[in-house]
């Protein structure tokens, strides 16, 4: 039986005005910061003309990110849902095909699926990752697919299923190591969807680097920003060639002859927003400092609270907390949508997980596995302002 909203109301205004004090003007769910030498390394790229998508700091910006992951490999991407989108194509995702998805994910996870001319087939999340759950994938698959010569088939629809593309949700990293192990018992390559977990790590090793292929994501509401942006990951040299020749126009190198060897991508990043992201990079220890040390006050103010929890981190996993979560102890959207009402009539920009992404107009006719814990989460989660700057001094 679920709490009583006013109740619940009442104890979840009084958490936020505890770690975030009264909002003077609507508090935002999350704000870029720039603080660093993002104005000194964008008015480089204007005052030398290097504005758009050949520069140093394109360079600069991919080494820097091969650093912090540990990747061999970065390509820097126009955003994170073009960066699946040729990460897909790379692995071998050809249309007509079936991939894998979580079902509770943002929409480009599913779009990038749909933009190769797949299908997205989806699939339950773990309690406590809140990602893909390993084990309900590998139940799921030996119900509905058979292994072939040419790869693994769904036998109802007759479909290649051709890849695993699995999300570290609001930067939590899923059971990585686990869906690395049954992706390959099936043959199936990883996608890996790291776009909310810049910073976040599993057992140590850097989310996104775990597939043949991962990505990022650099949007404006993201832990660091280029304003708009993503990379693709790989410790693949030749692959690594190949996605950043399709991602540039496939132009052969010349000197002045334009000639260009495959149908491609105009997905480059700009020089200027990659000048922003090398500024970024820099303030990334102290905003996962700031982050971590928000998620520790939230964590402290919802500990003694009835009926709600904090979606913490899980076990041997280090997270960003991109965005900071609490869940009702009973999953129910009216419960939900009333706590969402009055706080952000308090002034705290607070929102829901994203909509099921099978309940969606132009995938709710995809193939899915049975979803109750998606279900649960959708209708229990609550994101709450997590800006780095929220974390002030401490109470």
């Amino acid at each position: 039986m679920s709490a009583d909203p006013n109740t619940l109301s009442r104890d979840f205004l009084a958490v936020l005005s505890q770690v975030l004090g009264q909002p003077q003007q609507p508090m935002a769910l999350h704000e870029p910061e720039f603080k660093g030498n993002e104005w000194a390394y964008v008015k480089e790229c204007i005052d030398t003309g290097w504005v758009s998508s050949v520069g140093k700091y394109v360079d600069e910006f991919e080494v820097r990110l091969a650093a912090l992951t540990g990747a061999r490999h970065a390509i820097a991407v126009v955003n994170g849902t073009a960066a699946l989108h040729i990460a897909m194509q790379a692995v071998g995702v050809q249309p007509g095909d079936e991939v894998i998805v979580p079902a509770l994910s943002f929409v480009g996870t599913a779009n990038a699926v749909a933009h190769t001319g797949a299908t997205p087939h989806f699939v339950d999340s773990h309690p406590d990752t809140l990602g893909l759950d390993p084990d309900a994938l590998d139940c799921h698959l030996a119900a509905v697919a058979e292994r072939t010569a040419q790869g693994v088939r769904h036998v109802r629809t007759g479909r290649r299923i051709a890849a695993v593309v699995p999300m570290h949700t609001f930067g939590h990293p899923v059971q990585i190591e686990r869906l690395v192990e049954v992706a390959a018992q099936w043959g199936l390559p990883i996608v890996e969807d790291a776009a909310e977990s810049v910073g976040s790590t599993s057992r140590g090793r850097h989310t996104g680097t775990f597939g043949r292929v991962g990505v990022l994501s650099f949007n404006g509401n993201k832990i660091i920003t280029t304003g708009g942006g993503g990379a693709i990951l790989t410790d693949d040299p030749a692959l690594a060639k190949s996605l950043k020749h399709l991602t540039t126009t496939a132009k052969r190198p010349h000197r002045w002859e334009f000639f260009h060897d495959a149908v491609a991508y105009n997905y480059r990043l700009p020089n200027l927003n990659a000048a922003l992201g090398c500024a970024q990079l820099e303030l990334l220890p102290e905003f996962l400092a700031s982050k971590r040390a928000l998620a520790a006050k939230y964590r402290q103010a919802l500990a003694g609270v009835t009926d709600m929890a904090f979606a913490d981190q899980p076990a041997q996993t280090e997270s960003n907390f991109w965005l900071n979560a609490v869940r009702l102890a009973t999953p129910d959207m009216a419960v939900r949508d009333a706590l969402l009402a009055a706080a952000n009539d308090a002034g705290y920009q607070c929102r829901p997980a994203w909509t099921l992404l099978n309940k969606l107009p132009m995938y709710e006719a995809c193939p899915r596995a049975d979803l109750p814990v998606a279900q649960a989460l959708e209708a229990s989660l609550i994101n709450l302002p997590s800006s780095p700057k929220l974390n002030g001094p401490a109470p």
